[in-house]
Formats: C-alpha cells, structure tokens, sequence
C-alpha cells in the first residue's frame, strides 16, 4: 500500500443514467470539428488535421450550475458530444475504435473567450481560457447499450428558450472513430479518457442568471444554470 504524503484527492466522476460513476482520467477536446463553427472563428472549413486540446478531468461538473468565471467579461457557450472511453491503447485502428466506447453523453466546453483570444494572439497555450473551474458542465452519461454509436442526430442549445446552436453530429467533419484513432497516435488512451467531439456554429456570450438548456438527440437534455 502506497503511503501517500498528503490525502489522496477525490476522483473526478461523471454520474450515468444507471445510476454508477464513471471515472474520469483524461479530458481531450477537438477544435474546429463543425465546418460552419470553423468559418465563425475565421478560419478555412476544410478538412485539415485535427488539433486538440485539454481540460483538467475536474473542470467536468454535472452539478448543474455553472459559476460565472474571474477575469473575464465575454464567457462562451459550446454545446458537445462527450465521448468516454472503457479501453484503449496504442495506434488503435478505426474500423476497432467503436470497440472502446463505454457511452456518450451531452456536454458544454465553457469558454474564457476574451482571454483565449488573447492567448492565441500570443501564441500562447489556451488553458487560461479552456481549463478554469467548472468550464465543462456534463449530464449523466448513456451506455452504448441504450444509445448505440450516434454518428447522426440533432444537436443544440437554447439560452433563456432562444435557439441559439444548432446542427446535426453528422456534420462533424472528423467522425468519433477517426478522433479515437488520431489521439491514440499520440497519447496511450486508456479507460477514464473522455473525448469533447466539437461545437456547431452560434457560439457566443452567457451572462449571470441565463439558463443553458443543451441537447442531443437520443441522449437527453442538460440543464445549466448560470451563477
């Protein structure tokens, strides 16, 4: 047994429409996965390689609550698929990926927007505007066996009952088995990974007392009030 020099800190978890926790070990988010989102931020829609970046497995919060965040005064909503992985591995195949997938569930990528705009003026990394506290609120995840592999569907979110994003997971232009393989290139994914597969377009500012209604066709509703 491992003698620990301070008190082991509490594992982060998502809560599952079963009932259990799923352990949460690493969170990837893709970038520019919706062609419409990429023209928005102004860049080209075409297909390039995939880049992503992190959250901490902590910012995940299904407490439905999301405290309006220090340091800025322009923080975005994007609503996500969220991918959790039961396996993995290296240089895991595509046609196998699917085979790592515990279950998927709804997701918002909360976002610092002035302050990652500043980051990338700078050349900088994006983790001052992506990986705060509470940035990634979560509903309770679906296991493959109630939904399936969703790989098309209607995808949204509503600010104070307005629509204000909209789309369909089919209009991702890279698929969740190709994000699974690309990653497992270079990262050892593992059971406890979890995968944010990207935003559609109408991004844009929340402000204390809205409410965040996102979600995804075949997997339910999240609730988010803003505080």
């Amino acid at each position: 047994m491992t003698d620990f020099v301070i008190p082991t800190p509490p594992v982060p978890a998502i809560p599952t429409s079963e009932g259990g926790q799923f352990p949460v070990r690493r969170v990837y988010c893709i970038g520019r996965n919706f062609a419409a989102h990429a023209v928005e931020m102004g860049h080209d829609p075409d297909r390039e390689p995939p880049f992503f970046f992190q959250k901490n497995p902590n910012n995940l919060d299904a407490s439905g609550e999301f405290p309006y965040p220090p340091h800025s005064n322009d923080v975005h909503h994007e609503v996500e698929l969220l991918v959790a992985l039961k396996s993995g591995g290296e240089n895991i195949a595509v046609e196998n990926a699917l085979d790592h997938v515990w279950g998927y569930g709804v997701s918002l990528d909360m976002t610092r927007r002035d302050l990652q705009g500043n980051a990338k003026k700078m050349g900088r990394p994006w983790e001052i505007g992506k990986a705060f506290e509470r940035s990634g609120p979560v509903a309770p995840l679906v296991p493959v066996e109630q939904t399936g592999h969703p790989d098309q569907g209607r995808i949204e979110l509503k600010v104070n009952d307005k629509l204000v994003q909209e789309g369909d997971l089919n209009q991702m232009i890279w698929k969740v088995p190709e994000m699974i393989s690309y990653l497992s290139e270079y990262f050892d994914l593992a059971a406890g990974d979890v995968i944010m597969a990207g935003t559609p377009s109408g991004v844009g500012a929340i402000s204390r007392g809205d409410t965040m209604q996102a979600s995804i066709e075949g997997l339910g509703t999240l609730s988010v009030q803003v505080v």
